[in-house]
């Protein structure tokens, strides 16, 4: 029985970026494409994945929808395609907005079909011609989101590193209806941080990857501030002003989730953040990102279920193994270890990449065997003394043993607990071995609803490919 996990799609796949929409019964999301393994973000082309609005544990590859050689100025293929977006244009096709990675303009393709292979079709641009982005004056794009309402399209871009007084903030362009032509100059909607004060942004600044949605009559403005592990959002009655600062929706190291851990402890090592809501099927939905192979480089989709208070507010979701607490995963049988939501050791760190210990190998990393495309199921590497996966949640009942498979020169046990800090309900030993091995022991879980925490105990590193719930 195939249930809905995170990441939401195969282990050996790596979309940051989501962005997620429903059309025709069915949930496209369009994102980035980074490489296993690789050494900058993005290098991979385009792809797609979709899924049925009913089951979002069906996904299916469309394929590669549009090539980094695609676009005029990269026909070589020295650029990288950074994240994009796409809306229904007046005419009914499907337009792609992106950036390359070494040019401050906005590049869009079209399609007949949300994901066919798109072809290139232009740059924004002024009514003089000028692309925006290359006219004196203009702040440099990047991170197009886009909202297309009768004849106009809302365009959201922008960048601003901290510190940076070059750059003002998220900014909104209107288009025409043909889909490049502006029609209304760039106007600021998010002030970055040099701009900030007194705008009840502070703290939270806008960094990168705006996206924008609409809820009844309100616009979501959902964006990445300068902490960049941490998905912003700020509303407004009009898309072009007055977007007034909201709070964060989710954060992919767990920051400020006070609910099962201290407010200010990390869960999981994170970094850069983008992503967006969706309706689907009238439940409502984040899709975001989370870092693996210890390097920003190879990040993966994750999705959790949100909630609106009556005035419109979205109360900060934490990261899961399942998507949501409401549809726990079936507490029997095998998981995969790359399911982790929680990851971490005695040493914290908020972000990925950024410390010596990361440098050194020190921490735990969701990792896979073999090159980038190749279908090898994604385990954690490197958990050494006091490495700790967790996993939320399971529905359990009458579990009274687990089992684990485990590879790496290493030898200790792994206790197994139903909280981070929780008590001890039994270890499992495991021993040197370079092949995947399956220990097990006897060991009751409480029923209900809970949450399963692997913490090695040990000399050596271990590597987790998966466990098992049995009775």
């Amino acid at each position: 029985m195939l249930q809905q996990v995170n990441p939401y799609l195969p282990s050996w796949e790596y979309i940051p970026d989501g962005e997620p929409y429903v059309f025709d019964g069915r949930v496209y999301v369009y994102g980035s494409h980074d490489r296993f393994n690789g050494h900058v973000y993005c290098l991979n082309d385009y792809v797609c994945w979709s899924a049925p609005v009913d089951d979002l544990s069906d996904w299916r590859y469309e394929g590669v929808i549009y090539k980094k050689t695609d676009d005029p100025l990269n026909l070589d293929g020295s650029m990288c395609l950074y994240a994009p977006d796409v809306t229904v244009g007046p005419d009914g096709r499907y337009y792609l907005f992106y950036c390359l990675d070494k040019v401050p303009i906005v590049s869009v393709a079209v399609c007949d079909t949300p994901a066919g292979k798109y072809q290139f079709y232009g740059y924004v641009h002024h009514l003089d011609g000028t692309p925006l982005g290359e006219r004196e004056g203009d702040q440099p794009q990047f991170d197009p989101a886009v909202l297309t309402e009768g004849e106009q399209t809302y365009l959201y871009t922008g960048f601003c590193a901290k510190g940076d007084k070059s750059r003002l903030g998220a900014m909104v362009t209107v288009l025409g209806p043909d889909m490049l032509t502006i029609i209304q100059e760039p106007i600021i909607v998010a002030p970055s941080e040099p701009y900030a004060a007194g705008s009840g942004y502070e703290g939270h600044e806008f960094f990168e990857a705006p996206s924008i949605r609409k809820r009844g009559s309100t616009y979501y403005l959902i964006y990445s501030s300068i902490l960049m592990h941490e998905l912003c959002y700020a509303t407004s009655d009009s898309p072009t002003e007055g977007f007034t600062y909201q709070g964060v929706i989710v954060s992919n190291c767990d920051m400020y989730i006070d609910s099962y851990k201290p407010a200010n402890k990390p869960m999981f090592y994170g970094g850069n953040n983008h992503g967006s809501i969706v309706e689907i099927s009238g439940e409502w939905y984040i899709f975001y990102h989370r870092h693996t192979n210890g390097t920003n480089f190879s990040r993966q989709g994750c999705l959790e279920k949100i909630s609106f208070t009556e005035d419109g507010q979205i109360p900060q979701v934490e990261m899961t193994s399942c998507g949501s607490i409401e549809t726990p995963l079936i507490g029997r049988g095998e998981y995969p270890a790359y399911l982790a939501c929680n990851l971490f050791c005695d040493e914290e760190s908020i972000y990925t990449d950024f410390t010596g210990a990361w440098m050194n190998n020190q921490f735990p990393k969701i990792t896979q065997d073999g090159k980038d495309g190749d279908r090898e199921i994604g385990y954690i590497a490197n958990m050494k003394e006091s490495a700790t996966a967790g996993f939320k949640y399971f529905s359990c009942q009458g579990i009274t043993k687990i089992s684990i498979k485990v590879r790496g020169y290493c030898r200790g046990h792994f206790e197994v607990k139903t909280a981070w800090n929780g008590e001890v309900l039994g270890t499992i030993p495991v021993d040197f071995t370079n092949v995947w091995t399956e220990y097990f022991a006897a060991i009751n879980v409480p029923d209900g609803i809970q949450a399963l925490y692997f913490t090695y105990r040990g000399s050596g590193s271990a590597s987790l490919a998966s466990f098992t719930l049995g009775g």
